[in-house]
C-alpha cells in the first residue's frame, strides 16, 4: 500500500516538474515574422505531416489540402487529410480571434481550442475526440505553431492522456 502512494506522489510530482520547465508563447515574443492568422490562413495550404507514436516511431503520414476563409474575424479552415494507408478525414474549424488570442471549435474537438499568439509562434491546447477501430479516446493537445516566413509554418502537437505522452504530430505547411 505504502509503495503505491509513494509511486502516486511521484508520478505527481514528475507531472508538476515538467509543467514548471514548459516553454511559454511569450518565450517567442521577438521572433520574426511575427505570426498573424488571418495573413497566413487565407486561402489554399498544402501541409505534409507524420504522426509518431511515444517512441518516436512514425506510424502515418499524412498530405493534408485546406482552405482558409474569413468572414470578420472569423477563420473557416476547411482541412481534408489523406493518409499514407488511404484513409481520409475531414476536419473544419472555426477559430475567432480576440486580439493575440484566437478560441476554436470543430466536431472532433471537446469544448473549444484556446491558443495564443506571441512572436512568430501560436499555441493551442484543446482536447481531440479520436476514433480508433469503433471506440472513441480523448487525447490532450499541446499544439504549437512557428511561422518560418510568408508561405511555410512548422506545426508540432504532443499528444497525451492522463499527462502521459502518447505520441506527437510534425506537420509543414506550405500557403500556395
Amino acid at each position: 500500500m505504502k509503495q503505491r502512494i509513494w509511486l502516486a506522489l511521484l508520478g505527481a510530482f514528475t507531472i508538476l516538474l515538467a509543467s514548471c520547465a514548459s516553454v511559454k508563447v511569450s518565450d517567442y515574443a521577438n521572433e520574426k515574422p511575427k505570426f498573424d492568422m488571418k495573413q497566413y490562413f487565407t486561402g489554399k495550404i498544402l501541409a505534409h505531416g507524420v504522426v509518431q507514436d511515444r517512441s518516436g516511431k512514425v506510424t502515418r503520414r499524412m498530405v493534408v489540402n485546406m482552405t482558409a476563409t474569413w468572414q470578420g474575424d472569423t477563420l473557416t479552415l476547411d482541412e481534408d487529410f489523406v493518409y499514407s494507408d488511404n484513409k481520409t478525414e475531414k476536419r473544419i474549424w472555426t477559430i475567432k480571434k480576440t486580439g493575440d488570442r484566437y478560441v476554436g471549435t470543430a466536431a472532433d474537438v471537446v469544448g473549444e481550442a484556446v491558443g495564443e499568439a506571441s512572436g512568430n509562434a501560436l499555441n493551442w491546447r484543446y482536447v481531440l475526440a479520436l476514433n480508433v477501430d469503433g471506440t472513441t479516446y480523448n487525447l490532450d493537445f499541446d499544439d504549437w505553431m512557428w511561422q518560418i516566413d510568408d508561405k511555410v509554418m512548422i506545426n508540432r502537437a504532443e499528444f497525451s492522456k492522463f499527462g502521459f505522452k502518447l505520441g506527437e504530430v510534425l506537420i509543414s505547411f506550405t500557403k500556395l
